[in-house]
C-alpha cells in the first residue's frame, strides 16, 4: 500500500489568492505521486474566515476526491487551524503550510525524501523573505536569540510554522501537547525523535495582506515565552537583588557624603529609584499576569476548536 502525505493548509480570509495556491500545489502533488509514489491528501482548515474562502474550498472539494475542507463553526487562529488539521489528517506524514505561497509547495517532495530517509521531524528555516523589512528581520532573529537564552529549549533560528512531521510524531500532537495556549512550531522542534532541517525562501504572498500584525506578533512571542520558560517568573528575585545591591552602595554613599558635609539632594535621586522600582514592578506584574491567563485558560478546558462541518467530494457532514 503507497504512503501518503498529508497537506494540512490554514485559510483565513484568503479568497484572492486560493485558486492559485490550489492550482500550484496540485500540481506538485500530482508530480510528487509520480516521483515518489507517495499518495496525498490535501486538507484545507477554514478558521472561521468572513470572505468567500469557503466557497472556493467547497468546489475544490467537490471536484477532488483527495481535498478535504474542515471548517469551523468561529475563527480560533492560526495554531488552533493546524492543530485542527493534524488532529483530521491520516497520513504517513503531515505538512503544515500557509495558504499565501510564501511557504514554497516545491519544498514537498524534499520534505518526503527526508521522511524516506527515516527523519521524523523536518523543520524548514526561512533564509530569506521577500516582502519582510529591516524591522520584521531585527525582531525575527531577536526573538530566537531570546528564546533560546531564557528556555531549557532549542529553537532554531527563522524557523517557521512550514514544517513537516511523520505520522508518529502527529499521534504525539493528537494525544499529548494540547495546551489553548500553544507555540505548535516550538512543540514540534522539542518534541524529540529523528529530525533535521531544510532551507527556503519565502516569496512575497500572492494576494491580500498577511494576517498577523504587530499585536499578534507580540501575543504569539508572550505565549511561546512563557510556554517555554519560567525565567520571567524569576525576574522579581534578580530585580531585588540587583536593586538591593544599589541601595547598599547608595547608603554607602551617602553616609559618606554626609560625613563630609556634601550631602546630596535627595530629589532627583529619589525620582530616579520610584521611576526604575516602579517599572521593574509592572513588567514583572506584567509577565505574572499572563502567566495566570495561561493558567485560567487551561483551568477552564474549552475546546481548543469546534468544527461546523468537514466537506469533501462525497459532500458536506455537520459535526454535532
Amino acid at each position: 500500500m503507497a504512503k501518503k502525505i498529508s497537506i494540512v493548509v490554514s485559510v483565513y480570509n484568503e479568497e484572492q489568492g486560493l485558486e492559485q495556491f490550489y492550482a500550484h500545489t496540485s500540481q506538485i502533488l500530482e508530480q510528487t505521486v509520480s516521483d515518489t509514489g507517495w499518495d496525498y491528501e490535501l486538507i484545507f482548515v477554514n478558521d472561521g474566515s468572513r470572505d468567500g474562502s469557503l466557497d472556493i474550498l467547497r468546489d475544490f472539494a467537490s471536484n477532488n476526491k483527495r481535498v478535504v475542507v474542515v471548517n469551523f463553526a468561529a475563527n480560533r487562529g492560526h495554531e488552533a487551524a493546524m492543530i485542527a488539521g493534524i488532529d483530521v489528517s491520516t497520513g504517513d506524514g503531515v505538512v503544515c503550510m500557509d495558504a499565501d505561497l510564501q511557504h514554497p509547495p516545491e519544498s514537498i517532495p524534499e520534505i518526503i525524501a527526508k521522511f524516506d530517509e527515516g527523519y521524523d521531524v523536518v523543520s524548514m528555516i526561512r533564509t530569506e523573505r521577500e516582502d519582510a523589512g529591516l524591522f520584521k528581520k531585527i525582531t525575527s532573529a531577536a526573538f530566537y536569540k531570546v528564546m533560546n537564552q531564557m528556555s531549557k529549549a532549542n529553537f532554531e533560528n527563522n524557523s517557521s510554522d512550514f514544517f513537516g512531521i511523520s505520522r508518529r510524531v502527529a499521534l504525539v500532537l493528537k494525544k499529548d501537547y494540547r495546551e489553548r495556549v500553544r507555540f505548535l512550531r516550538g512543540y514540534v522542534q522539542n518534541v524529540g525523535f529523528k529530525k533535521t532541517t531544510l532551507k527556503f525562501k519565502a516569496s512575497a504572498r500572492i494576494a491580500g495582506q498577511s494576517n498577523y500584525n504587530l499585536k499578534a506578533l507580540v501575543k504569539l512571542s508572550l505565549n511561546a515565552i512563557c510556554n517555554f520558560s519560567d525565567a520571567p517568573l524569576k525576574m522579581g528575585i534578580y530585580a531585588g537583588m540587583t536593586s538591593l545591591a544599589f541601595a547598599f552602595i547608595l547608603i554607602i554613599y551617602s553616609i559618606v557624603q554626609f560625613f563630609l558635609g556634601n550631602a546630596p539632594s535627595g530629589y532627583s535621586t529619589i525620582v530616579v529609584l520610584l521611576c526604575f522600582m516602579f517599572g521593574v514592578l509592572f513588567i514583572i506584574l506584567g509577565f505574572i499576569s499572563e502567566y495566570l491567563a495561561i493558567i485560567f485558560a487551561e483551568v477552564k478546558n474549552r475546546p481548543i476548536y469546534v468544527i461546523d462541518s468537514i466537506i469533501t467530494s462525497e459532500g458536506e457532514r455537520r459535526e454535532s
